[in-house]
């Protein structure tokens, strides 16, 4: 009997264009595995109809028949089937409020919920994800927010000539526009207004290897979050960007006076230090938020330091691009989530009001929340590929079998979050969530 899995179409956003599965997979999970991929026809997905048909896809709306169902994003309420098995980013393992409905509607409709984000090794490490090209997507993002703030300030800058991410083919197309930046600060310098030029980096994984993707491509001089402080008293360069990376030791320290930074004591308990972070902020023009953050550990920008800050006149800060986006998380004037055709707000942190655009006084925030959208091929084609070798298993799998019986590699078995209507025992704290 060939097994087969459905593609669904991406609806929570008219600017999603990603898909779990390519032509290219497609093709390969036909001829090596004999695997169908029936694909739901969207207008917006960033591969045609006509390219998954030449791959050997079919292309039909009900998915009825296909025992998993493959997405990207959280899927409409009324979407779901009864007693089929699903795998896309859920966003419910926080207990997210605004995605509590939707979980309940599978527990409800006796489904499987199988999370991408917790497909992970035995260490506890994701393997599938999209966080290179978001760093890549939201440092192109930062960039043109920083141009367009600067240009509205009256600031003549080589930023303004950087377009939208999803307005380049590809990756390497937004790569040349940005050497080309560079080029013409290394040879015309920037303004004089603007220097020294330094944007911190918070966090070192996948999403900040993104970031630095496009930054290196910058005449970027690395400095020490220390260092910070001292540029505008030492001799810098108008054709220099100073940059640095922000680590956990740079974010928080011990609520003890006599005690030093250790990190796994960090991790184990959050609550025994307090934020560290402010002492750099008066220092960058950008902050690049890249690092996953829950309610245990301190915050990087709090509202109350903005608000002091910008009582005493405008700050060197101009842009914070929070890649995470998380909302009212460690960057705590992201208040909201934004999307690519609106992607900054302005808030001013003297009354709390947020305004789109770039226009207002305060910090511009750039908080988009599907930023591989924005490279829709080049994000689809590696998550394609790194989902490949779980797909035959989640093809094959017996989802009517009890949770004990599931055989699903360990990887994937742990995604499991709702097994046939039920909440399985690692994600049993939902219930509280749910109620």
């Amino acid at each position: 009997m060939q097994h087969c899995i459905g593609v669904r179409r991406e609806d929570k956003s008219d600017w999603e264009r990603r898909t779990p599965i390519t032509p290219a997979v497609a093709a390969e999970l036909q001829e090596q595995h004999g695997i169908q991929v029936i694909v739901q026809p969207s207008p917006q997905r960033a591969f045609s109809a006509a390219e998954y048909e030449a791959a050997g896809a079919q292309i039909q709306e009900d998915l009825s028949g296909c025992p998993v169902v493959l997405g990207i994003k959280e899927i409409p309420k009324g979407a779901f089937l009864p007693g089929q098995a699903y795998i896309f980013f859920a966003h419910v393992i926080k207990g997210q409020p605004f995605n509590m409905p939707m979980l309940q509607r599978m527990l409800d409709l006796g489904c499987t919920l199988i999370d991408y984000e917790k497909v992970t090794d035995d260490a506890g490490r994701r393997l599938i994800f999209f966080g290179w090209h978001a760093g890549v997507a939201g440092m192109l993002e930062t960039l043109w927010a920083l141009g367009q703030r600067l240009a509205w300030q009256g600031i003549a800058n080589p930023f303004t000539s950087l377009r939208r991410a999803y307005d380049y083919h590809d990756i390497a197309e937004a790569k040349e526009a940005v050497q080309q930046i560079g080029e013409a600060i290394r040879r015309d310098g920037l303004p004089a207004t603007l220097a020294p030029l330094t944007i911190g980096v918070a966090g070192y994984g996948n999403v900040a290897r993104g970031v630095w993707e496009i930054l290196d491509l910058l005449p970027v001089q690395r400095v020490q979050p220390g260092d910070l402080r001292d540029l505008a008293a030492l001799r810098y360069s108008t054709n220099v960007i100073y940059a640095t990376t922000f680590r956990e030791e740079h974010l928080a320290a011990p609520l003890a006076a006599d005690a030093a930074f250790d990190l796994q004591h960090y991790y184990a308990t959050p609550r025994a230090y307090r934020s560290n972070f402010e002492q750099y902020l008066p220092h960058l023009s950008v902050l690049v938020n890249a690092i996953y953050w829950d309610p245990r550990y301190p915050r990087l920008v709090t509202k109350d330091y903005l608000r002091q800050t910008c009582a005493a006149g405008p700050p060197k800060l101009q842009v914070i691009g929070d890649i995470s986006c998380d909302i009212d998380g460690a960057i705590e004037c992201t208040v909201k989530g934004t999307e690519p055709g609106e992607p900054n707000f302005v808030y001013s942190p003297l009354t709390g009001e947020v305004a789109d655009g770039v226009a207002g006084e305060g910090v511009v925030v750039m908080a988009v929340d599907i930023l591989p959208s924005e490279l829709p091929r080049d994000a689809s084609e590696y998550f394609g590929h790194v989902l490949l070798p779980y797909v035959p298993a989640l093809a094959s799998a017996d989802y009517t079998a009890p949770f004990a019986d599931l055989a699903l590699p360990a990887e994937l078995k742990r995604a499991v979050i709702v097994h046939r209507g039920k909440l399985t025992p690692d994600y049993a704290y939902l219930a509280q969530h749910l109620a």
